[in-house]
């Protein structure tokens, strides 16, 4: 199994699946990065994002049906894996305990 180190725009993309459900794939991942964050993402980088993740277990995919406006193609849907929560429970775990470690006399 590969190791369970997100990257800060692997993190962002699996908060995104996780959070869109069963209607996550590439252009609604970037869609929703877009209106949540400001950061404007290629479609090409999203899709590189989620082939890796799926490469490491964290999101599984399946093809969804064709549309018609779509001209007739497929769209491939991800879905968050335990594996997947696990590493975002961790990398939560992680910057919570860090941020609470910063001293409060800093910013006085």
């Amino acid at each position: 199994m590969k190791g369970t180190h997100l990257g800060e725009l692997e993190e962002l993309i699996l908060l995104t699946v996780g959070a869109l459900a069963d209607q996550a794939y590439g252009v609604s991942v970037m869609d929703e990065i877009a209106e949540n964050t400001g950061r404007s993402l290629n479609i090409s980088a999203v899709h590189s994002v989620l082939k890796r993740l799926e490469g490491k277990g964290m999101v599984r995919s399946s093809m969804g049906g064709a549309t018609n406006e779509r001209g007739g193609r497929r769209k491939r849907f991800f879905v968050l894996t335990n594996l997947g929560k696990k590493a975002l429970d961790d990398s939560m775990e992680v910057r919570d305990h860090l941020y609470r470690r910063i001293p409060d006399i800093l910013f006085n």
